[in-house]
């Protein structure tokens, strides 16, 4: 698929996540500035943008790179014991995994 042929599609044929696979608006999707035929939504971006900045911690032992190792460590924790999902607590870590780092 060239350039040209993922920019320009048809109406009726909404372009879709390359990373989860939904379906978005043109509008809501980052795309990339040598590949514009790979569109990322809001979601993905903020989780790549949160493994590649994990990738670059790796092995740095600075204040920031620690704290947000122990987020992750803790987001991790959140995610397996299903809290994100608890009818009174899930809003407010959903809301608040938003600002995290």
């Amino acid at each position: 698929m060239t350039a040209a042929a993922a920019v320009e599609r048809e109406p009726s044929e909404r372009p879709v996540c390359w990373c989860c696979g939904n379906t978005f608006d043109e509008a809501d999707l980052s795309r990339l500035g040598s590949h514009p035929e790979v569109g990322v939504c809001a979601g993905c971006a903020q989780w790549l943008h949160r493994r590649a900045r994990s990738s670059a911690d790796t092995g740095r032992r600075t204040p920031v790179a620690v704290a947000r190792g122990a987020v992750a460590t803790l987001r991790g924790r959140v995610m397996r014991a299903g809290a994100q999902d608890w009818p009174l607590i899930g809003p407010v870590l959903r809301r608040l995994d938003r600002h995290l780092p």
